[in-house]
Order: C-alpha cells, then sequence, then structure tokens
C-alpha cells in the first residue's frame, strides 16, 4: 500500500465534507477566493490523545479538521505554520 499524495489526502478531507467547510468560510467571511478544492495546496497533520487534527490552508484560508470534521477556519498566516500548537489560532470545540 502507498501513502496518498499531498493532494489527495486535501481532495479527500475538503471533498468530503464540503459543505462544512462552505457554511465555516461563510459565518467567517472568509469566502472570496479559496473556494475551488485545487487552491489548497498546503496539509499540516498530528495527533493529539486520540484525536487527529489536520490544518488545509490555500494562501489565504486555513481550516481545522478534528479526525475528518471542520471544525474552524481563520485567514491564513505564516505563523501557523511550524507553530508548536497550530490548533491554539482556531477555536476547538471542547
Amino acid at each position: 500500500m502507498t501513502a496518498p499524495t499531498v493532494e489527495a489526502a486535501i481532495n479527500e478531507l475538503m471533498d468530503r465534507a464540503w459543505n462544512v467547510v462552505y457554511d465555516l468560510l461563510s459565518e467567517r467571511g472568509l469566502l472570496g477566493g479559496g473556494l475551488d478544492v485545487e487552491e489548497y495546496t498546503g496539509i499540516h497533520s498530528w495527533v493529539d490523545g486520540p484525536t487527529r487534527y489536520t490544518v488545509v490552508h490555500s494562501r489565504t484560508v486555513a481550516v481545522l479538521f478534528a479526525d475528518t470534521r471542520p471544525v474552524d477556519a481563520i485567514a491564513f498566516h505564516h505563523d501557523l505554520l511550524g507553530a508548536d500548537d497550530p490548533k491554539s489560532y482556531f477555536g476547538v470545540p471542547r
């Protein structure tokens, strides 16, 4: 079994929950560019306890997933990359 490509992983997450992602972007005033899945080119994933967190981002927005559920979206900024706790940039429900 081969590892999925970055593009395939992004497409899998975004396609599965596009309606929820769209709603998050809309609620936060982040609609605009960045509506095409092809514009999301970055992904960062880590495990914290029983949950896998994944950030998928374009040049303008970032979406946080908990396992496969999108939980928040923010305007993308480079400080997010390499942060010790990337999820601290997002509102994560407890």
